[in-house]
């Protein structure tokens, strides 16, 4: 069977939710509405579906959670990443949604990390995460997610009206990620791009018909 896989969210990190949520108030003229709070990783955030049964997440630190016991996820405890959001919130890394995630763990090259399963309600998802919470090539090779049967949760958010166009990656290297994302299965979700330095953007359009690169 051909594994499935398509861009399942993409995050937007911040100092606060309030942050976040500004930023893209500012940038895409929308207010996304403060959703979950994910207790076993003391986060929380705010998400809009952007197209394609897809949705974009404004994620923080939960200053009211208790420390999780763990590392939080996308490198979350990182002191160098929490700086790179004090002024701003930035985009910051991509999900993947995968119709087989053991298979994509086991053929994989790169150590994506250990699945960890999450339950929400009647509804659970099983997403990797190394042990020590790293990202590898600081976020642009992409988190794998899997859901339970059922509708995909953007499907039932509130729709603002924007879409994602395309992932843009840039890379100093960008030959060697390509191949990397070629192995995974998940070139066609991205454009990969020569850079100075490792870096992420997504191209938005929102109601109105403006191209906006977060």
């Amino acid at each position: 069977m051909t594994i499935q896989n398509k861009i399942d969210h993409i995050v937007i990190g911040a100092d606060s939710l309030e942050q976040g949520i500004a930023s893209l108030e500012a940038s895409l003229g929308v207010t996304l509405p403060k959703a979950s709070k994910h207790e076993a990783m003391s986060t929380h955030n705010a998400v809009a579906p952007v197209g394609n049964e897809s949705f974009i997440e404004v994620l923080a630190i939960d200053p009211e959670a208790p420390n999780p016991g763990r590392a939080r996820w996308f490198d979350m405890d990182n002191p160098q990443v929490q700086a790179r959001f004090k002024d701003s919130a930035q985009s910051y890394h991509w999900v993947v949604g995968t119709s087989d995630l053991n298979a994509v763990v086991e053929n994989s090259s790169i150590d994506l990390g250990e699945i960890v399963t999450f339950t929400r309600g009647e509804r659970s998802w099983r997403l990797t995460i190394p042990k020590d919470g790293s990202l590898s090539e600081q976020g642009l090779i992409p988190t794998f997610i899997e859901w339970s049967p059922g509708a995909h949760p953007s499907t039932g958010m509130k729709d603002l009206g924007i879409t994602l166009n395309r992932v843009v990656l840039t890379h100093p290297d960008p030959a060697s990620l390509q191949q990397k994302l070629d192995e995974l299965g998940v070139s066609h979700l991205a454009s990969v791009l020569a850079g100075d330095t490792a870096g992420i953007a997504f191209e938005m359009q929102n109601d109105q018909g403006d191209i906006v690169l977060l």
